[in-house]
This record gives structure tokens, sequence and C-alpha cells, in this order.
């Protein structure tokens, strides 16, 4: 199996079973989502026009069906790259099967294309060097798109084709904090996975890649970093993850996710550098008597759930499938 080596997105990307295949297309010229299988629906929130891609079976569009609603990472990315060869998945496993018992749906960063030709180009590089829009860097924070995602999932549930009491939402990486805050709501989602996010924060995953490489330059920056956010938890100059963004990721999940009342799934790598947060989480659930979360580890698998060889990671470990039904038989939505 091909795959893109696209490691800042957080999340694998890898050629879907579904995918049409076509000649490359011109850069003046971006072949739009619905080329790929892809429905288009924009909700508006507030004054804001938010673009949401779904994908269903071919035929049961209109089909009552529940409903994963999967959210992106940190990286501004288009949601479907492609090449000649055709589009890459942005939801990590093969959406294929799934789309049997379900709907599933993405919504895009703010400001940020839909479709991107990949064609000749470094896909690790393309959206790591590039300033993204000031519509982008003005919307970049938690509290952003926990009111817009909430606002999206409330269009969603009325739709005729949407089992509205089969609604499950699940993230990765930078997306797990989203699910957390939105899994919290009472009434809006049925289920939620959490995958390799870190329940105490992104601070303290920073924090524990910096200790284990004893970099005391990094652990400084780190804490006066933090310690500015908190200062100024409303700054948003565009300079990476600004202030603001900094601030929200930065905080603590747990009180939002022990909040919940829905079954939560949550699944890490051993090796991921949040695996603390997720043990300690497991730990608080023992202590309140939570019975309303399921762990799932995957031992000797980091951030992507490649697996490791003499040290270095293994990218032709490729498990994101296997962890993708895992998740999608607990929630009810494999096929039988």
């Amino acid at each position: 199996m091909r795959q893109l080596l696209f490691l800042l997105l957080l999340a694998l990307l890898s050629r879907p079973g579904f995918a049409q295949t076509a000649p490359a297309p011109t850069a003046a010229a971006p072949r739009p989502p619905e080329a790929f299988g892809y429905r288009r629906l924009v909700v508006m929130f507030g004054r804001d026009s938010v673009q949401v891609l779904l994908l269903s079976k071919p035929g049961e569009e209109q089909r009552k069906k529940p409903l994963l609603l999967w959210v992106e990472g940190s990286i501004p990315t288009p949601l479907v790259l492609y090449d000649a060869h055709g589009p890459y998945t942005p939801f990590g496993f093969h959406p294929k099967k799934v789309l049997e018992s379900c709907h599933m749906a993405i919504i895009s960063k703010p400001g940020i294309p839909l479709t991107f030709d990949v064609t000749g180009q470094d896909p690790n590089r393309i959206f790591r060097e590039r300033q993204p829009p000031a519509y982008y860097c003005a919307r970049n924070y938690l509290d952003y798109y926990v009111r817009r995602d909430e606002a999206v999932l409330r269009y969603l549930k009325k739709q005729p084709w949407v089992d509205a009491a089969h609604v499950v939402i699940g993230g990765h990486s930078q997306g797990t904090s989203v699910v957390a805050h939105l899994a919290a709501v009472p009434g809006l989602v049925s289920r939620a996975v959490y995958l390799n996010g870190n329940p105490l924060g992104r601070n303290m995953s920073m924090l524990a890649e910096a200790r284990q490489a004893a970099d005391t330059a990094a652990t400084g920056w780190i804490f006066r970093r933090w310690q500015l956010a908190v200062a100024n938890p409303t700054l948003a100059d565009c300079r990476g993850d600004d202030l603001r963004n900094t601030y929200g990721f930065g905080a603590s999940e747990m009180p939002a996710l022990l909040r919940t009342q829905v079954p939560v799934f949550v699944g890490f790598g051993t090796l991921d550098r949040g695996v603390a947060g997720d043990d300690y989480l497991r730990l608080e659930t023992i202590r309140q008597h939570r019975t309303n979360f399921t762990f799932r580890e995957y031992p000797g698998r980091e951030h992507n759930f490649f697996g490791m060889k003499d040290g270095q990671i293994n990218y032709d470990d490729f498990y994101w499938d296997q962890v993708g039904e895992d998740f999608l038989r607990w929630a009810g939505l494999w096929p039988q």
C-alpha cells in the first residue's frame, strides 16, 4: 500500500480503496472534492461559511444512518490531497468498509482550500513552510473550533439522512482537545473517540519530549511561553501557534473529559509522548468509579501508531486500519 509520510498532519494519509484515478490537474484548476466521491455542505456559523465534506456509500447518500464526525489535527492542510494516482484519505484509516454502516463527515480548517494537488511536491514541506491566511489565523484557537463544530453537529443532526441518536465524534492528536469538550456537551453526541491526545494538555506532551531529550533550553522556553499565554490569553499575532492558541490547547482537558456522560474510547500508543496523561486519566476514572471510559493501549506504537525498528519509526508498519476497526467496532459502526 502506497503511503504519504506527512507526519506533521499528526494522522497518516493513505490511499482509500474507493478513490478515483484521473490525470493530474493543473495548478490553476484544482479538482473539486466531488471528483473524489465527497459531498460538500456549507454550514453558517455566525458570519462564517463552514465547509464540510461528507462521505457516504454510493447510492445511499440519503439513507438514514449513524454519523461519524472526524476532527482534524493541528496543521492547516487541505482536507483532500491528491496526485495523478488519486486522493489520500484525511481519516487515517480507510473508510470504505465503514460506509456500509454510517456516513462520515470532516470539517475544513477555516480559510484553507478543500483540495490540493501535491503532484511533484514534497507534502512534508508544503504546509509546514507556508504562511496560512489571516482568516485562518483569526480562528485558529480551541474555543472557536469547539463552538463551530458544535454548530455543525447540531445542523447535521437535523438532516433526515442522519440517525441523530447515533452520532459519534472522533479525533487524533490536537483533534482530541475539541473532542473532549464536545463530548461533555449534554445530548450532543452518543460516543466519543480520543486517540493519542494528552488529557493534561499539549504543554505536558512538549515537556515530556524536552525532558526525555534533556533539553533544558526547550523546557525553559515552554514554561516562559505558557507564562506569556496566561498573561495574554487572547493575543493572536499569527506567528505559528500564537498565544491564544497556546492558551487553549495548552490547558488540561481533564475537567472536560471527566464531565462526559457518554462512552469514551481512549486509544494511544505506549510510546506516544502523551502516554502519561492517558495513564493519569485512567487512574482518575478508576478513583471516581467512572464506567463510561474504555482504554485501549497499543504497545510499542508511537504518536501515529507506527511501530518501531532499531530505535527508529518503522513506516512500513502501518497500523491505522486496525486502530480504526477497534474503535469503530466499539462504537457500533463496524458492519457485521
